[in-house]
């Protein structure tokens, strides 16, 4: 939220947001915020309360890449998608490989954590 300007000090972050676990599987995990207008819905719904008012509706995907590991893909998504507890956004649509613990950070508070099953 620091490097979103002026702007960040007007959200409300919630005091409590549950953990939830979702599989990686299917190849493809899709992340943002339902599109009501189409009713297009991605994976992982970030538009639930709490709602991360910082998510695009198309904001990232998950990919199992060929040796079975995954990595995230931002999809040009308005606030950019960081890995870990870098200072810069991963550059869209170029994929980024991803390890055990590391933490996809999204929106203008949700961090997603990569563990294995």
């Amino acid at each position: 939220m620091s490097r979103s300007g002026p702007e960040a000090a007007g959200l409300n972050l919630p005091s409590y947001s549950p953990e939830q676990v979702l599989p990686l599987a299917g190849g493809q995990v899709s992340v943002g915020r339902r599109r009501n207008s189409t009713g297009e819905s991605p994976n992982v719904d970030l538009g639930r309360t709490p709602e991360d008012p910082g998510v695009s509706h198309q904001h990232a995907l998950l990919v199992q890449q060929q040796d079975g590991s995954w990595a995230v893909v931002d999809q040009n998504s308005t606030n950019g998608t960081t890995v870990n507890l870098a200072e810069e956004p991963i550059q869209p649509y170029v994929p980024v490989p991803l390890h055990e613990g590391d933490r996809v950070h999204v929106g203008a508070w949700t961090t997603l954590t990569v563990r294995r099953g």
